[in-house]
């Protein structure tokens, strides 16, 4: 009956944080405009919810931020995802969807084999730093893969797929530090609520009992 209750806890967490990502992709506060860079703060509830409910959790909401950058697509409101689309609405899916389910599963495995050795700050603070750079790195190596060879993308140019390949990089710099700031702060306080291993009661205490 426990067990039962710490997955309905987990579900719960994990409700919450999809919550989050939905407001910020229908309030855009999620994607921030500085200059010729746009910076998301998406991947922070879902390297939050990689931590708290599991590599299972952090693939869910990567797939639901990756649902809303879809629908942005879909709706009009990004006119780059809408071009995509319209390419290829099967690629597409695969480009917006699968890769960011990838970008949260990935940090979840990483903070469950670094918290295996009992060191949970530092797991989660790894976890939350290589969220958005998986989330970049998969996101322009599924773009390549599959829309490479289009007209749209071969017509940026060489030199333009130089300054995006810049850009990129940038972004996945300045949106690491973030999660590295804001995901460890959160998250090394929700940490702490994560079922753990209940020590073990001495001979002398059983007796007690």
């Amino acid at each position: 009956m426990r067990k039962t209750g710490i997955n309905v806890g987990k579900m719960v967490q994990l409700a919450v944080l999809v919550a989050i990502i939905v407001v910020l992709a229908v309030t855009q506060i999620g994607f921030i405009m500085l200059g010729p860079l746009s910076i998301t703060i998406m991947m922070i509830p879902v390297a939050i919810a990689a931590i708290v409910v599991g590599p299972a959790g952090g693939a869910i909401a990567g797939g639901v931020f990756g649902l809303t950058a879809f629908i942005r697509g879909i709706s009009g409101v990004s006119l780059f995802a809408a071009t995509l689309i319209n390419i290829n609405p099967i690629y597409a899916f695969i480009l917006f969807v699968v890769a960011r389910v990838l970008a949260g599963w990935i940090p979840g495995l990483i903070y469950k084999a670094l918290s295996a050795k009992k060191n949970k700050t530092l797991s989660a603070t790894v976890a939350c730093f290589v969220a958005p750079i998986c989330n970049t790195v998969f996101f322009l190596s599924t773009l390549f893969l599959l829309f490479g060879n289009t007209e749209y993308i071969r017509g940026f140019g060489d030199t333009a797929w130089a300054i995006i390949m810049t850009l990129a990089g940038i972004n996945a710099v300045v949106e690491a530090g973030v999660g590295f700031i804001v995901g460890t702060a959160i998250s090394r306080a929700l940490v702490h609520f994560l079922p753990g291993k209940k020590p073990e009661m001495s001979n002398e205490a059983k007796v007690s009992v």
